[in-house]
């Protein structure tokens, strides 16, 4: 793998930089430096996504004919690191990197025509609709039932840790409209607007203070039979194709990378008592930044499978598994750094909506929300033990 940059991708590296310039506020670094959750708020995550759609950039893994702006890997990677590098928003995936290969995969054409331009401007806002309560890594148990009833589904049940629900005005979701002998055969992939009569959503709060995720409930709630995704009884497999690109699209590794460098401008500070003097978070340190080597170059050869029109398949399992993993060391090292400032926990929500002066520097707000909020990596998307499972069967034919 030749990862010297050309004269071409030197130039992209530049646009990319000057284009971040032109568009990444103030306010939106510093909402994005003091969010603690896997997603930014929408108030900053959607200003950036309309800045990117309109670049042409709204949609990096998409095919051009749907709005992809036709990177190569190489492009995709220098994007994606120099994003995180500046500290951008991270605006929701459910559209873009979830629902949108699902729509383009498997919808109908007037699907395509609706739906994917207005994930594109942010026009609809998404939520996901998998997990239930009693069906966490099992999803295949969910209840959640829709009842074709002429032209129209009638759906019944409840979904459970549905992030950003709450913000949403769409929701992709599986429910079940047959009885199968195998669970997975009744399963189908339905497009739900939550402004329908009958969604009730109840906030959770998070052990970290947020509130990003809900449980959402559906009483008679009524959906057009168009707004089924492929055929009827096929949504176990457009599920798992959704979790691939949820699990494997991503570069992880230069987020963690930032986040490392930033416990370690920590760990060097007086303030600290220079904590990087201690061997043994110096050793983690060191760790860290292998384990993060070594997830980039997994990463880069799954990105290079996508550009190329192939889903990532079951080594998103092996990346999802390890960012979770790596994530979790180093919240857990910044925290460890910190010392005692990580005792204190800014009741504000979002924390870049506080304005009155803080107990600790602001710079150190996020550090116990994000350590909190990331006990949580391990378990969303897949718990590391369903992955694990997956990785032994489809990877090392156990």
């Amino acid at each position: 793998m030749d990862m010297t940059f050309g004269e071409a991708e030197l130039a992209f590296q530049q646009e990319v930089r000057d284009f971040i310039a032109a568009n990444l506020t103030p306010d939106m670094k510093r909402a994005e430096s003091l969010n603690a959750s896997v997603f930014s708020e929408p108030e900053t995550g959607v200003p950036w996504q309309r800045a990117l759609n309109a670049k042409g950039w709204g949609a990096p893994g998409w095919p051009v004919e749907y709005g992809g702006p036709g990177w190569t890997p190489a492009q995709r990677w220098i994007f994606e690191t120099e994003c995180a590098h500046a500290g951008v928003p991270s605006p929701t995936p459910m559209g873009v990197k979830m629902v949108g290969p699902v729509i383009i995969g498997f919808g109908s054409p007037e699907q395509k025509n609706y739906f994917l331009p207005r994930i594109l401007s942010c026009e609809d806002y998404w939520c996901q609709g998998y997990s239930e309560p009693g069906s966490g890594s099992d999803l295949s148990s969910l209840k959640t039932r829709a009842v074709r009833d002429g032209d129209e589904y009638v759906i019944n049940g409840t979904k459970i840790w549905t992030t950003h629900a709450h913000n949403a005005n769409m929701m992709f979701a599986l429910v079940r409209t047959s009885d199968e002998p195998r669970q997975q055969d009744g399963i189908s992939f339905v497009l739900i607007d939550m402004k329908s009569p009958g969604i009730t959503i109840r906030p959770i709060l998070t052990i970290g203070g947020d509130h990003e995720v809900n449980q959402v409930f559906f009483d008679d709630v009524r959906i057009p039979a168009s707004n089924l995704v492929g055929e009827e009884g096929k949504g176990w497999t457009y599920g798992k194709y959704l979790l691939e690109f949820e699990r494997g699209s991503g570069i992880a590794s230069a987020k963690l990378r930032k986040a490392l460098h930033r416990a370690a401008a920590f760990a060097e500070s007086e303030a600290t008592g220079r904590a990087v003097e201690d061997p043994d978070i110096a050793i983690r340190m060191s760790e860290a930044e292998v384990d993060i080597d070594a997830l980039e170059m997994t990463e880069l050869r799954v990105l290079s499978a996508l550009q190329s029109g192939q889903n990532p398949g079951a080594v998103s399992s092996i990346l999802k598994l390890r960012t979770s993993e790596i994530y979790q060391a180093v919240s857990r090292l910044a925290v460890d750094v910190i010392g005692n400032d990580g005792l204190y926990v800014e009741p504000t929500r979002p924390l870049h909506r506080l304005n009155a002066p803080s107990a600790i520097p602001e710079d150190e707000l996020a550090v116990m929300p994000t350590h909190l909020n990331g006990r949580a990596y391990t378990i969303f998307g897949g718990t590391s033990e369903i992955q694990r499972d997956i990785i032994s069967k489809l990877v090392l034919g156990l």
